[in-house]
């Protein structure tokens, strides 16, 4: 048996790794676009909130008197890792890298509502705003990777159909 509050600062290191590897991901898909300069934009601007993201769930493990697991954070950065060096070798990078990159989103989405909820049944006040300030981030990136699918899916497509011109990436 866990308690509202000990299921809470379990899911909180979740977040946390899951976080790391957000981070790790977008640098790594961010580092090798060279003709996509929309979403290469638009990942370096929520690298920035990933890292803020970060220091808010932080935070919350301090004032909980957790921190963050090594475990799971080294795991979260392995994942990445192989995500990052698998999607290279495809020929569409952008657009798995795309795909991917919105799946994520939405687990992230799933990530803050369940901890809103468990912070809100736990009567933590603070995590629940963290939380509240995080999620709509995360509904943000996954809308506008799933707006500019089409328009990075067009480019990928005239790239990859010219001679001599590289689209993967």
């Amino acid at each position: 048996m866990a308690t509202p509050q000990e299921n809470l600062l379990d899911w909180l290191r979740d977040a946390h790794a899951m976080e790391q590897q957000a981070e790790k991901m977008l640098k790594a898909q961010s580092e090798r676009l060279e003709h996509y300069p929309d979403l290469k934009a638009r990942i370096d601007q929520h690298i920035k909130e990933t890292l803020g993201q970060q220091e808010l769930i932080d935070g919350c493990l301090t004032r909980l008197g957790g921190s963050p697991s090594t475990l799971k954070d080294l795991g979260g950065k392995l994942m990445a890792f192989g995500q990052a060096v698998g999607g290279s070798m495809m020929s569409d990078e952008v657009i798995k890298g795309s795909m991917a990159g919105y799946v994520f989103e939405n687990v992230e989405i799933a990530m803050y509502t369940v901890l809103i909820a468990a912070a809100k049944a736990a009567g933590d006040h603070e995590t629940q705003a963290v939380c509240e300030k995080i999620l709509p981030q995360e509904q943000a990136m996954a809308k506008w990777i799933l707006e500019h699918l089409p328009q990075t899916t067009e480019a990928f497509l005239i790239r990859s159909e010219a001679p001599n011109t590289e689209a993967k990436k």
